[in-house]
Formats: C-alpha cells, sequence, structure tokens
C-alpha cells in the first residue's frame, strides 16, 4: 500500500479511474465498458494463442509422419546412379550432425492387380540399413520389412494402397516399370510379380496410398540399373536440415546434388506458413475491436471528467500530465486484459487434450471422426514466441488506442469545462 501511496499523482489518478466508480450510475456503466474492453482483449488473445498452437500441433504432427518414411536429406548422383555410395556416406559422417545413412533406389511405376492399377513410387531399400535414416519398419502393421530379400522380389506397401487394390499378406501383385524393352514387335514395358509381405501404416494419407518399399538389388533389377540412385540421411536435429545441406554440399566431393525434407515439400510448408500468418491477421482483428471499445471508453471517460480536469490543471497539472493519467488508464486495461488473455491461453493450450473431450461430451459431438481424419485428436504445440508476439501487440494496440482520448483530455481548457459546474 505505502509503494502505492509513493507513486506521481498521474498514476494514483489513472489507477483510480480505472476502478469501478460508485459515485452515479455513469461511472459505473463507463467502468463497465472498461471491462467489456478488458474482457475482449483477454479472449482476443487467448483465443489467437490457442488457434496458433493447434495449427503448430498439426504442422508438427503431419511433419513427424511425413519425416518417419522421408530422410532428412537425400544426396543422389547428376548421372541417376551412384556407384561408390559407401564412400559418399563416409564422407558424410564426417558432418557432426549426420547420425545415419542408407542408399535407395527411387522410381515411378504403376502396380497392377486384377483390373485395379495405381501409379506408386517404387523405393528400393537395404532392410536393415533403413531403420537408420527413417521408421518404416516400426511402422509395419502387418507382415515384416526384413521379408525385403534379394532375388525373392517382395514388397512391402501402404495401408491404404493396399486396401485401393484389395490385396493382403501373401497376395500377388504386378509392378511395370516405364522403361520399356525393345522385341520384334515393338517397345513393350518390362513387368514384374512380387509378393505382398508387409503393409505399413505412415498415418499420411499421401505416402500410405502410393509408397512400396522393394529390396534394393530388386529394385536394380526392375528399373535396370547398376547402382543406387543415391543416399538418404538421418541427422541429429531435422530443423537444421538446410543448413547442414550447404554445409555438406561444400564438403562433398563429386558431382552431386543434395535437397533436404522442407524442399520435398515446400509447396505444402509454403501454405501452412501463408495459413498462419492469415490467421494471426484475422484473429488480430478481435484485438484491435476490443482497442477500438478501448478508445470510447477513454473518450467517454475524459468527457465525464473534465470538470476534474480542469481542477487539475488549475492546480498547477500540464497538459503532459493529464495526457498521462489517460494513457496509464487505458495501458492498465490492455496490461491486465492481455495478463488475463495470456493466461487462459496457455492454459487452454496446454490441456488441449483434456478441454476439447470434455467439450465433446458435453455436447456430443466429435471434432475429428476416425472414419474421416487420421488424427483423432486436437494436438497443441505451445511456442513460446508465439506468445510473446502476441502479447506484445495486444499492449501496443492497446497503447495506441490511448493516444487520441489523451491528447484530447490534455487540450481541455479549465474556464470552459467549469463555467457550467
Amino acid at each position: 500500500m505505502s509503494l502505492i501511496k509513493n507513486l506521481p499523482f498521474e498514476w494514483l489518478v489513472g489507477i483510480r479511474y480505472t476502478r469501478a466508480g460508485k459515485r452515479s450510475g455513469r461511472n459505473s456503466f463507463i467502468s463497465f465498458i472498461s471491462l467489456i474492453s478488458m474482457a475482449g482483449i483477454a479472449l482476443g488473445v487467448a483465443a489467437l494463442i490457442v488457434v496458433l498452437s493447434v495449427m503448430n500441433g498439426f504442422q508438427k504432427e503431419v511433419r513427424d509422419r511425413m519425416l518417419s518414411v522421408l530422410a532428412h536429406i537425400e544426396v543422389f548422383d547428376a548421372s541417376g546412379s551412384m556407384k561408390d555410395w559407401q564412400a559418399v556416406a563416409k564422407q558424410t559422417f564426417q558432418n557432426p550432425e549426420v547420425l545415419g545413412a542408407a542408399p535407395y533406389v527411387a522410381a515411378q511405376a504403376m502396380m497392377t492387380r486384377d483390373d485395379s492399377v495405381r501409379g506408386v513410387l517404387v523405393r528400393g531399400v537395404l532392410p536393415q540399413e533403413e531403420p537408420k535414416v527413417s521408421d518404416v519398419a516400426k511402422q509395419v502393421k502387418q507382415g515384416s520389412f526384413d521379408s525385403l530379400k534379394p532375388g525373392e522380389f517382395n514388397i512391402v506397401i501402404g495401408g491404404e494402397l493396399a486396401r485401393g487394390l484389395r490385396v493382403g499378406l501373401g497376395d500377388k501383385v504386378t509392378l511395370i516399370a516405364p522403361q520399356g524393352q525393345v522385341t520384334p514387335a515393338g517397345v513393350l514395358p518390362r513387368l514384374k510379380q512380387f509378393t505382398v509381405t508387409g503393409i505399413f501404416e505412415a498415418g499420411h494419407y499421401e505416402f500410405d496410398s502410393s509408397l512400396a518399399f522393394i529390396d534394393l538389388q530388386d529394385a536394380e533389377t526392375l528399373f535396370r540399373m547398376d547402382a543406387p540412385t543415391g543416399v538418404r540421411l538421418r541427422i541429429r536435429d531435422m530443423l537444421q536440415a538446410p543448413q547442414v545441406t550447404q554445409e555438406l554440399a561444400r564438403t562433398l566431393t563429386g558431382d552431386l546434388y543434395l535437397r533436404d525434407w522442407s524442399q520435398q515439400n515446400s509447396n505444402w510448408f509454403a501454405a501452412v506458413k501463408t495459413e498462419k500468418r492469415m490467421m494471426f491477421i484475422i484473429l488480430t482483428l478481435i484485438i484491435a475491436v476490443a482497442a477500438f471499445n478501448l478508445v470510447s471508453t477513454l473518450v467517454m471517460t475524459v468527457t465525464d471528467k473534465q470538470a476534474d480536469i480542469a481542477i487539475l490543471r488549475t492546480l498547477g497539472a500540464s497538459p503532459g500530465s493529464i495526457m498521462k493519467i489517460f494513457v496509464i488508464q487505458g495501458a492498465l486495461v490492455g496490461l491486465i486484459g492481455t495478463g488475463i488473455g495470456v493466461g487462459l491461453g496457455v492454459l487452454v493450450a496446454l490441456n488441449i487434450d483434456v478441454v476439447v473431450p470434455a467439450i465433446e461430451r458435453l455436447f456430443h459431438v466429435q471434432f475429428l471422426p476416425k472414419s474421416i481424419y487420421v488424427i483423432s485428436e486436437l494436438p497443441s504445440d505451445l511456442i513460446w514466441s508465439d506468445v510473446y508476439t502476441i502479447g506484445g501487440v495486444a499492449v501496443v494496440l492497446a497503447f495506441l488506442a490511448t493516444l487520441y482520448p489523451s491528447w484530447s483530455a490534455a487540450r481541455v481548457k479549465p474556464a470552459e469545462a467549469l463555467r457550467y459546474e
């Protein structure tokens, strides 16, 4: 209490004006409008924090599912085949960020079963090396990833692809390679029958519906290659993939090309980034509306307190001091509203797995049906830099909302204000 008494008089008057008035209905009404502005800022801040956290959660969930199948970095030769992939892998391990390396063959093909046809991305791998760069072996729900053995022509396919072709373990599928073979009858496509020995579920529709794994040697035989396409790498921190890619490009020898996972899916990540930016702008308008309410509140306060302003001016208060009083009043409303909103938003974002099921049970709805969405629960990833940005924007908008009413209060002339008192 003694600390408050030692504050400058501008702070004391500004804090007093912020509190609910009890002397008249008009004061109470102004205080009610002030509370509405504070609540509006709080709700806007909380909504923005929760929405961005959920969007971050979706982005992280999809990214993790993609990278369970994709490698962090791919290194491939300009000629289309890398004959000495072991030497290239050894060079990559000179970078301390590289944790694993494995060769691969990547090619497009057609997969047929009876009258069903699907376009697929065929990836030839070494089953014993693939776990070093991806988690697909852990995602095999039926069969085994280790069933991929050279010369046996076994294949592991995605769950959506298996359902589309209506195949299960032990069934035969035919791969049609685009590279044809010349015969007296003309150019004919190369066909090879494979046995389905595994079905994986990555949780990402694009991969589950169009990706198939075969043994590396079988892939080289089918696509008439004499060496792997390149080497796939896993690094310590996937978010550092662009920087590590640049470092490897400077140190690796040979005519090599490198690309990281963000380049492979640049359109998707650009779309998510744009969507997040637009959501930030749209939801910031909620805070802006609350700031406009704060302007009207302060204008009404200035009109109601003209006599008080005139008395303060006659006692020696400068126009700057009068302006500071109303800036303090508006800033306090903004700070308190922002503080409440940040607390509420962080609380909901950190407990979204509890809040959403409770709402679903209360209203008997399901936001993400399992029959439609792979993700049946709302993910949330609270990023503190977003919280700081949202809080800063809210405080700045609240401060800007105080400038005109405060400037108007500083221009009140004592004689005219007291003429009819």
